[in-house]
């Protein structure tokens, strides 16, 4: 069943698929804003960017610190800025095992990393789930979104974006269905929930360059203050992977920003654009 909820503000239509059901994860909601309709291009197909933590994507009153992102506003403000068609958003609600379902694998597949997993799996309650989770997206959602929606379905045109533990799933799905997805966007990345292990084993299993672009970036209060030694240690794995920065790969850091929903709404125009290509 799905509530077809239109925006009065001219930034096109949010489609709620509610309780989307898996054979993988539990149902969650998943969220489809669709940019407003063009008259003189009624066959027009767009990218897709599939975004984690769908309810704080484009409801205030949905979101958790009663902020939301304003991916409406941010797509639709590239759209009219620069005459590019924009994209289709799919908002994937996240659910109470979320963070088994954005924990990597990976981090716990070396003897070091298994070191690990006890106490992980007493802080989450379980092992992760991730495998489950990218099976529910890339089995189940995307082919019922391709299905259902005017997309362009091919890897160059298929985004992922998330931040803090939606950063880690989204660069582990880029890594686990290179041929599905043509770049991600990872903001505040929680690195520390594996540390060194995980960033070395998501950093030794990047796909070789050329066929893809990633977006990391950080800012340098709350949780984001401790990411940035982290992330340092991924460019150089960007780098070994033989990536380009600011063709590409693109790593931001942004002084003064804190960890928070009131922070990414702030700078999300710059990985929508990033992967997009649009110059702005």
């Amino acid at each position: 069943m799905s509530d077809s909820i239109q925006f009065s503000d001219g930034t096109g239509i949010v489609i709620r698929h509610a309780d989307f059901p898996s054979c993988h994860v539990v149902p969650r909601h998943v969220d489809v804003w669709c940019p407003p309709a063009d008259a003189t291009a009624p066959a027009l197909r767009y990218p897709v960017i599939y975004m984690h933590d769908g309810q704080n994507l484009f409801d205030p009153a949905l979101s958790f610190i009663g902020i939301d992102w304003g991916i409406d506003e941010a797509v639709t403000r590239l759209i009219q800025e620069t005459g590019q068609p924009g994209a289709i958003v799919v908002g994937i609600w996240n659910s109470p095992l979320r963070w088994r379902e954005y924990m990597p694998h990976e981090a716990f597949a070396t003897a070091s990393g298994r070191r690990l997993l006890p106490r992980f799996i007493e802080q989450a309650g379980g092992e992760p789930l991730s495998a489950e989770y990218l099976r529910f997206l890339v089995e189940e959602l995307k082919p019922f979104i391709d299905a259902t929606y005017p997309t362009l379905p091919d890897r160059s045109h298929t985004f992922m974006l998330g931040s803090s533990m939606g950063g880690l799933i989204s660069l582990h799905a880029l890594i686990e269905y290179p041929n599905l997805f043509g770049g991600v966007g990872c903001l505040s990345t929680h690195w520390p929930a594996g540390e060194k292990i995980l960033v070395d084993s998501l950093g030794a299993a990047l796909p070789g360059a050329g066929r893809h672009k990633l977006y990391f970036d950080f800012g340098t209060e709350t949780l984001d203050a401790a990411y940035e030694p982290y992330q340092r240690q991924m460019d150089k794995w960007m780098k070994k992977a033989g990536y380009v920065s600011g063709r590409d790969w693109l790593t931001r850091k942004f002084d003064g920003a804190e960890h928070s929903e009131w922070a990414w709404r702030a700078r999300v125009h710059v990985p929508l654009a990033f992967l997009l290509g649009i110059e702005c």
